[in-house]
């Protein structure tokens, strides 16, 4: 099959119509009265794509001067030959008529685009098709939000081709009447459209539509289930797996181009953060990274090889803020790393996996940026191994999406589960690579542990992290299949699982990416009565465990504790892999985290991590901090003078964060869930450890500093962890008086961190 097969088809179809025509133009009408008709093809046929069911869209053109008796006459002697042969779809009309019925129905406007002459007078046809460009691209403020709305009716009724089971290939999301919407869309000259992206899906969904129709004997467009070996047999695949991994890939492109093209139309004319402009306005969102008429682009002039990090940072930038990536700015982008350009090393540095991370935890808004990586063909050099999964189908009833596109359904889901566990990173992670080790006849999970050990190691996680993000693939169907197939009341069934994981952290994200797993599968999968066997399996299992490990208090050198007993302020700078470590020693006081971690925010430094501890009367600090796009230079004396003067007065660093928030308020965000707090009162002896979980935001370490102060208890230790997008503060507090803190008194400073925080 092929797109010469169909061209000869539709040749042949002409040189038939036209010998029709001719004969009855001849016998019917003079010489003069004959050039007052003409016979086109519209539509498909139009196009010149006849598969063997096609219908023959044809239209049959006059001036008005013949006279109806002729007119019928001709149209009778064309079409009853037909009846036989071929399905028709005809129309007859003047210049003026066609004018008329493209203004009053869109898919005559649509069809129209694609007119071609067959015989008669080849002005006429010329006349209609000028009228109908000129209609079509005059008209494309009205025409265009109408065929959007059309187009998302019949999305809404055929589904979407890249997952369907048994999917029509004309109508479905992604299939041909997409392509056509594109053309058009194209053709009204109110945005460029890169239809070359679309070559390859276009005759590929063309292929497989006119094997179907050999296969079948009919003109449907429904590719059944039954039917698929034989169409896959046609067009000699290995098997209709294979066959359908194409349909699915092709339908994905289709989908992915008509998407990022209503996005451009939508936001024409707007800056990065959708207000209307009248020139183009770019807005530096992150180190060599832009939004411009409302998509991230890499700023010009970056050089790959000296930031290969900014492939990541403007996916992680663009999916944190719901806005997709520029396709100019992806094709240079893989140019490069197909040319060996921006190459990220191995193990990756630490940047580039919390942007990653970053990515995946960006919930809805990460399966466009993620698509677009796929498409692109990006995310493979990051990701090899992903490549084995692309487009790979479940046909069974139970899954509703490819292998690919499940995992990433999962690590949506995981995304409203960060709260819920204290690694959200590996939660996220093991989300997207859970299924990794699918379409070999091998057990999944036995390859996929195989798989994620040199991903996660080439990521740059720790060892130890890399030995739970094993079990996690390894036994991401344990708790599902334990709990529904296993007497709960039985202990060797809560030993069982006890037996396979380690502790009661690994439990916790075995949990939610069971979770996550179950609510990506759909209802098929997951339902309330196993959402509570697992959750009942995992109580019973945990009460048999040690407890949940929280971060410990920091170690302090004795030449830390000489200088804290100075009760002086001292400053220290060196530069890090994230940016630079700062060690801050300073006397204590009520709001001391606050200053800090204030001062380091209108310095436009971002705190990835801090570790903090009272020593009598002093505290020690230690930061990670990473400067902002275009941030002054940091220097040691600075932060010194800023710290010293918030230490006696902190109302000109309050007074700037508010400025700071109120200039963040502008940008767009995407939907988080809500901060969670926990209290652990049995995890330490002389202090209450409060652990704050929520996603990163300029100002929010100084936030919680804020409420501590106000609920009048004193930190002891602190220490500050940023994952990705999120960041998990565990504070030691104690009471002013000393002594950790009553049950009912914890309570009372958890509600008033989860108000401050919202």
């Amino acid at each position: 099959m092929s797109t010469r097969e169909r061209r000869d088809r539709s040749n042949e179809s002409d040189r038939f119509l036209s010998q029709l025509f001719h004969d009855a133009v001849r016998t019917h009408c003079d010489a003069d009265t004959g050039k007052e008709i003409a016979l086109a093809a519209v539509g498909g046929y139009g196009r010149g794509e006849l598969s063997p069911g096609s219908d023959l869209d044809i239209l049959i053109l006059h001036n008005g001067k013949i006279t109806q008796d002729k007119l019928q006459a001709i149209v009778n002697d064309v079409l009853y030959p037909l009846w036989d042969k071929n399905s028709v779809d005809h129309s007859v009309r003047t210049r003026s008529e066609t004018k008329e019925a493209a203004a009053s129905d869109l898919r005559v406007a649509t069809g129209l685009l694609d007119i071609r002459f067959i015989a008669g007078n080849a002005d006429l046809v010329a006349a209609v098709r000028a009228d109908s460009l000129d209609y079509w691209r005059k008209d494309a403020k009205r025409n265009l939000p109408e065929l959007e709305k059309t187009l998302s009716e019949r999305h809404e009724r055929a589904g979407e081709l890249a997952y369907l089971l048994e999917p029509d290939l004309k109508e479905a999301r992604g299939g041909l009447r997409d392509i056509q919407a594109l053309r058009a869309i194209s053709l009204s000259g109110a945005v460029q459209v890169p239809l070359e992206k679309i070559s390859w899906a276009e005759s590929t969904l063309n292929n497989v539509r006119e094997a179907l129709h050999t296969a079948s004997g009919r003109g449907k467009d429904r590719l059944l289930f039954q039917e698929q070996d034989k169409v896959a047999k046609i067009l000699d695949y290995k098997d209709a797996d294979a066959m359908m991994g194409d349909v699915a890939r092709a339908a994905r492109t289709v989908d992915y181009l008509l998407d990022y093209t209503w996005h451009a139309l939508e936001h024409k004319g707007k800056d990065g953060l959708g207000r209307i402009m009248r020139r183009q306005r770019v807005v530096n969102v992150a180190k060599n990274v832009s939004a411009v008429e409302r998509e991230i682009i890499i700023d010009t002039l970056t050089s790959f090889d000296e930031d290969p990090v900014v492939g990541l940072r403007a996916a992680a930038t663009a999916a944190q803020l719901g806005l997709p990536l520029s396709l100019d700015t992806c094709t240079e982008l893989s140019l490069a790393l197909d040319n060996g350009q921006g190459v990220l090393p191995n193990p990756w540095p630490r940047e580039a996996r919390e942007l990653l991370i970053t990515l995946i935890g960006a919930g809805e808004a990460m399966v466009g940026i993620f698509e677009t990586l796929d498409q692109e063909e990006i995310i493979f050099h990051w990701i090899p191994e992903w490549l084995s999964v692309r487009s790979l189908p479940q046909r069974n009833a139970l899954h509703r999406h490819t292998v690919d596109r499940h995992m990433v359904e999962t690590a949506v889901h995981a995304g409203n589960l960060t709260r819920k566990v204290h690694r959200p990173d590996l939660l996220l992670f093991a989300a997207l690579f859970h299924d990794i080790g699918k379409g070999t006849e091998e057990d999944h999970s036995e390859r996929g542990v195989r798989l994620i050990e040199p991903i996660a190691r080439r990521v740059g996680f720790e060892e130890k992290d890399i030995e739970i993000l094993k079990v996690l693939v390894q036994h991401h169907l344990l708790l599902s299949s334990t709990a529904t197939r296993r007497d709960l009341d039985d202990p060797a069934t809560i030993q069982s699982v006890v037996s396979l994981i380690p502790d009661a952290n690994t439990l916790e994200l075995l949990h939610a990416l069971s979770i996550a797993d179950g609510e990506a599968t759909g209802s098929a999968g997951w339902s309330d009565w196993k959402a509570t066997l697992v959750a009942e399996l995992v109580s019973r299992v945990r009460r048999a465990m040690d407890g949940i490990e929280v971060a410990q208090q920091p170690m302090i050198s004795d030449e830390q504790i000489a200088f804290a007993a100075k009760g002086e302020l001292r400053v220290r700078l060196e530069e890090h892999s994230s940016g630079y470590a700062v060690e801050v020693i300073s006397p204590d006081k009520p709001g001391l985290l606050s200053i800090v971690a204030g001062v380091f925010n209108i310095s436009r430094l971002d705190v990835k991590s801090a570790r903090t501890k009272t020593l009598g009367s002093s505290a020690v600090m230690y930061w990670i901090v990473t400067p902002e796009p275009h941030a002054p230079e940091i220097t040691a004396d600075a932060l010194h003078k800023l710290i010293s003067e918030g230490l006696k007065d902190s109302t000109d660093v309050e007074e700037k964060l508010i400025a700071r928030a109120k200039a963040y308020a502008s940008i767009p965000t995407i939907p988080v869930p809500d901060p969670e707090v926990e209290i652990f009162t049995d995890a330490a002896t002389d202090a209450t450890i409060i652990e704050v979980r929520s996603h990163d935001r300029p100002g929010l370490l100084f936030r919680i500093g804020a409420a501590i102060t106000q609920s009048k208890i004193d930190i002891r230790s602190a220490i500050v962890t940023t994952l990705g997008a999120e960041a998990i503060d565990t504070l030691y507090v104690t009471e002013l008086t000393g002594g950790p803190l009553t049950p009912e008194r914890a309570s009372e400073v958890a509600s008033h961190l989860k108000r401050a925080l919202k």
